[in-house]
């Protein structure tokens, strides 16, 4: 009768602290984290860096969306604000030139231009982005300061609500892809020609 009665007191004693065993999980998953995850860290310069912003004044409201978002994009990644000059032309096809004088005053290690090029009817808009890309890369081979194109030619844009809508939107998207590739090249060619001063490479 004793090994009976022993045999509940075994199991209750061994049923609290799994009980407690349960609860303290619920007490300590409260997350402890911050609501927005972390800033990436991105790399800083070792020497000042200095951008034009070459842009289109065709369709402003659309392409200004890309300036905006290149702003805040290249701020994070420590090439403050007051660092870009902005130039505004009449069109796309005015880019490449401003581009070669800009490049040219070696004042800036990196251009970029920013553009709206669409049919109108008139004539095959397509090679007049064709032209400005290419003139734009003549400028940096010639001149070895990196330029960046969002100059975007869309197969179809209306003058809608709707159009205007969507392209502002990809401009922004254009925007920090745009400041994250002249971050990225400006690092790279900083260490390269680290480099080259240095004898590292050929």
């Amino acid at each position: 009768m004793n090994q009976m009665l022993q045999e509940p007191e075994a199991q209750t004693q061994l049923a609290e602290p799994q009980e407690t065993q349960v609860r303290v999980p619920e007490r300590d998953s409260v997350p402890d984290t911050p609501e927005r995850p972390p800033e990436p860290a991105h790399p800083r310069f070792v020497k000042p860096q200095r951008i034009a912003f070459v842009q289109a004044s065709w369709h402003r409201d659309v392409v200004e969306e890309c300036r905006i978002a290149f702003l805040e994009e290249i701020e994070a990644r420590h090439i403050s604000r007051s660092q870009v000059d902005l130039f505004e032309v009449p069109g796309s096809f005015e880019i490449p030139l401003h581009a070669q004088l800009l490049a040219k005053t070696r004042r800036y290690t990196a251009i970029v231009a920013a553009g709206l090029v669409v049919d109108g009817g008139i004539y095959r808009h397509e090679f007049v982005a064709d032209t400005v890309i290419k003139a734009l890369m003549d400028v940096q081979l010639k001149t070895e300061v990196p330029v960046f194109s969002a100059v975007l030619t869309p197969q179809q844009f209306h003058e809608s609500a709707v159009h205007h809508d969507f392209f502002r939107k990809h401009f922004v998207i254009k925007g920090i892809e745009v400041a994250e590739a002249c971050a990225n090249t400006l690092h790279s060619l900083e260490r390269l020609r680290g480099q080259v001063a240095a004898g590292i490479t050929g």
